[in-house]
């Protein structure tokens, strides 16, 4: 029997639809979906190859223990109650600051995040360590600040906007908003338009644009500081749009006051022209601006996201038609954690806090574990990532996991990861359960798709939202549940509403574990936990997500959550489920004032110390280290960990450390050989690729490779070559400016 299925790509944040065909119960066939609304037909070489991570060798299908050196399979029963027993131990003999999740990291499905979250925090603990730590844990600070949550998120309007600015973003290779490589091909070939590109390479994106700003590596952050200073002295900012839309613009047009531009754009590597011809174009057009993981994981990470937040709030871009605008969500990416709140937790070695909406950053993981606090961190559950490959400074990862008293791994293969741990636990892959995400790409619409599984799971695999709750069932974090609901749960979906709604009322108490009370009710009925989260969410929306849904044809009443997850069910392909208020595009707003509050006291130091002598002299290449490693280059070839076999690229040049032409002549290498890249943190060998593409002394490698897979290992790991102390004071490592040097 065959039957095509509707479903999408879980191998990046733009969830592609796909069309599965399933044959006698196993997938086997893969095409787009031109039904899909947000990707209309689109897909790229990494959706299309979706079979190879449904179909890896080594599929887990029972839980794991370690006993000794080995892995023995034991029953769930056993394992639950084991981990449940250990995780309760750990919390009374040290406090709940010894456990943490970390997770919430797939690009598929963001079900299990809120079942972790949900399990830390009933065990008392507030550390939750997820890959949006990791790259946006600066720049979400800033929103925090700026525009009063750190969960508030602005996304280009690319769709209405007269110029799109991409900076430190290669949207052709990377994505990062639907369909990229046509959006920027449109804009590219459209002569009522601009792309402009701020790279330090000439990318794929940059051979594409109207205007390459070609900046030095590193020097981001005082290339904007100029920027700002020629808009400000040439009185060309948007006034008008200062005066009702931003506050506090007096307190911090005074660092922008004495700057030598032509000192400034001689460290930057610029012609004076060309820049100010783009601040020119800044204030005289709509545009709207992508930043990507060459501004969150560069030098100055922080620092050069508040700048363009100040330039784009100079030149009246926020919160208007072809700028940067506050999407409408079914759900945000997280919360707002304000350090400056006693009660938000610090880690006890590093002293970090969760700026990324309430995710600390992974590269103090290993310094938290090792440290000698009476509550360093003891146990960890890992779910949705696999940090020894994800996450900053590889060996420090292992000895900081080999030293864990418990480490709990879910995942559908023994990765990298899991071969540290005490318990590995067999989840569902993405296609074999319900499970959707909440990225918000689209404006003023608001999209969602729930992935219905297209296959069924082998052995005794479970989603992770099942093993959470399993576990806070063994742990007794979830009361008794009256027997009216229970019954309720097999019936009407109107009357256990009705009934639940009662309880809650009755004891709000409950509410902290309600994802793990809906799976044990009318999940246990679906055989699944993230589908009754759904049911829950779409119940007891905020009333910001209640207008959208009434502007899109679901209107505002009692039964708005019904609907919605009928229309959900009824359309696997995706729907429509909102629509922003366009008519106030900056309500989404939670500043006191209502308006851009761009003046941030902790950031005042480092923009006035900013200076072209200063970073002259900091940019001046190492002389042990005299290159500078791209640590993660997005390609069509690489998907994060999740495909772990090599023959989805067969005969392609996948990994290689690519190097400028000139550089390897100076140093006599020929393309295809062998060389080895060193930094403080290690070294590793690989193909050398010489491309005109890579900037003179730079070297880039792709992420997501040094996987071992059927007895080989496949790449270059170049978490191997980061430092976790190589970092910002956010936690965000430097991943853009590695100082390395290169031998045969």
């Amino acid at each position: 029997m065959k039957e095509w299925k509707k479903s999408s790509c879980v191998l990046c944040a733009q969830n592609c639809g796909l069309e599965l065909l399933v044959e006698n119960g196993r997938m086997v066939k893969v095409r787009p979906d031109k039904d899909n609304p947000r990707s209309k037909g689109y897909v790229c070489r990494k959706g299309m190859n979706v079979l190879y991570y449904q179909y890896p060798k080594g599929r887990l299908t029972t839980p794991l223990k370690k006993m000794g050196d080995r892995f023995e399979p034991v029953p769930w029963e056993q394992a639950v109650e084991e981990i449940g027993h250990r995780l309760l131990e750990i919390r009374e003999k040290h406090g709940p600051r010894s456990l943490a999740y970390m997770g919430a990291s797939m690009q598929g499905g963001h079900f299990e995040a809120g079942f972790g979250v949900n399990l830390m925090r009933a065990l008392g603990s507030q550390y939750l360590y997820s890959s949006a730590g990791q790259e946006f844990s600066g720049a979400w600070w800033v929103n925090g600040r700026v525009l009063g949550g750190q969960h508030i998120l602005t996304v280009p309007d690319e769709a209405e906007t007269e110029m799109l600015v991409a900076w430190g973003w290669n949207g052709m290779q990377s994505h990062q908003m639907p369909r990229a490589p046509q959006v920027l091909q449109g804009l590219s070939k459209n002569p009522d338009k601009l792309l402009v590109v701020v790279d330090p390479r000439k990318s794929e994106t940059a051979l594409l644009a109207d205007m390459h700003i070609a900046v030095a590596p590193g020097a981001d952050a005082l290339l904007l500081k100029t920027m700002i200073v020629i808009i400000l002295r040439n009185k060309w900012e948007n006034k008008q749009y200062i005066e009702q839309y931003v506050e506090d613009f007096a307190s911090i047009s005074g660092w922008f006051m004495d700057l030598d531009v032509d000192a400034a754009l001689d460290v930057c590597g610029l012609e004076q022209a060309q820049v100010t011809e783009l601040c020119r174009l800044m204030t005289t057009k709509r545009w709207c601006m992508h930043p990507d993981l060459g501004v969150y994981m560069n030098r100055q990470s922080a620092l050069v996201y508040y700048l363009l937040t100040i330039l784009g709030a100079i030149c009246g871009m926020f919160g208007v038609r072809g700028g940067n605008v506050i999407p409408g969500m079914i759900r945000p990416l997280g919360g707002h954690a304000d350090e400056r709140n006693a009660k938000v937790w610090r880690t006890v070695a590093t002293g970090m806090f969760p700026a990324a909406a309430g995710f600390y950053p992974p590269a103090v993981v290993p310094e938290e574990i090792l440290s000698d606090h009476p509550e360093r961190l003891r146990a960890i559950l890992v779910t949705g990532c696999n940090p020894l490959r994800s996450y900053p400074d590889t060996s420090a990862y292992e000895e900081a996991f080999a030293a864990l008293d418990l480490l709990v791994v879910t995942d559908i293969v023994m990765n990298e990861t899991a071969q540290f741990a005490h318990y590995v636990l067999p989840s569902r892959s993405m296609y074999e359960c319900w499970d959707g995400t909440f990225f918000p790409w689209t404006y003023p619409e608001v999209y969602f798709q729930m992935r219905p599984p297209a296959v069924d799971p082998p052995g005794e695999c479970l989603e992770p939202s099942q093993i959470f709750s399993r576990l806070a069932e063994a742990m007794q974090l979830i009361p008794d549940i009256p027997e009216e609901i229970v019954k309720a749960a097999g019936g009407k979906l109107s009357e256990f509403a009705v009934k639940m709604m009662k309880w809650v009322s009755q004891e709000p108490s409950i509410r902290p574990v309600m994802p793990f009370i809906l799976a044990k009710t009318i999940g246990k009925h679906w055989d699944s936990g993230n589908k009754a989260a759904l049911w829950g969410v779409l119940m007891t929306l905020p009333r910001d997500v209640m207008s959208n849904g009434d502007r899109a044809g679901f209107p505002v009443g009692h039964r708005q959550g019904e609907q919605m997850f009928r229309a959900v069910l009824e359309s696997p392909q995706g729907v429509w489920l909102g629509r922003a208020n366009t008519e106030e595009p900056l309500a989404g707003i939670r500043t006191k004032s209502k308006k851009l509050e761009i003046f941030i006291v902790e950031m005042k130091d480092e923009i006035v110390a900013l200076t072209p002598e200063q970073e002259r002299e900091t940019l001046t290449p190492d002389t042990e280290f005299p290159l500078i490693l791209h640590a993660g280059r997005h390609m069509q070839y690489n998907a994060n960990t999740l495909i772990r076999n090599p023959e989805w690229n067969a005969g392609k040049r996948a990994c290689t450390v690519a190097m400028n032409p000139v550089d390897a002549e100076e140093l006599r290498f020929s393309d295809g050989q062998r060389v080895r890249v060193i930094t403080e943190a290690g070294s590793e060998s690989g193909e050398l690729e010489i491309s005109e593409s890579v900037r003179r002394g730079t070297v880039i490698i792709p992420h997501g490779f040094g996987l071992e897979y059927d007895g080989s290992v496949y790449g270059v790991n170049v978490n191997r070559l980061t430092k976790k102390t190589h970092r910002d004071r956010f936690g965000t490592p430097l991943h853009r400016f590695v100082p390395c040097r290169i031998e045969e």
